[in-house]
């Protein structure tokens, strides 16, 4: 069963910290936005993989939140 993806796992950051970095950065907000919306085409895509979606697709999917998370981290230095 696809699971939603823990980011702030990965970067070992509390919720606490990245609310206040959100509040106080527009982009790093923006980008935050655009990881969650990307980890639910991701674990849709993986719930549909049985009927059909391919690899290629998934891979690809898993590649742009990759690119989104990387960003994530550049900015806040993890």
């Amino acid at each position: 069963m696809p699971v939603k993806h823990d980011l702030l796992q990965d970067l070992g950051l509390t919720k606490e910290a990245v609310s206040k970095c959100r509040s106080e950065n527009a982009h790093l907000n923006q980008l935050f936005i655009q990881y969650n919306e990307k980890d639910a085409e991701v674990v849709e895509a993986e719930a549909q993989e049985a009927i059909g979606v391919s690899d290629e697709v998934l891979k690809k999917l898993k590649e742009q939140r990759l690119l989104i998370k990387d960003k994530i981290a550049k900015i806040l230095n993890v």
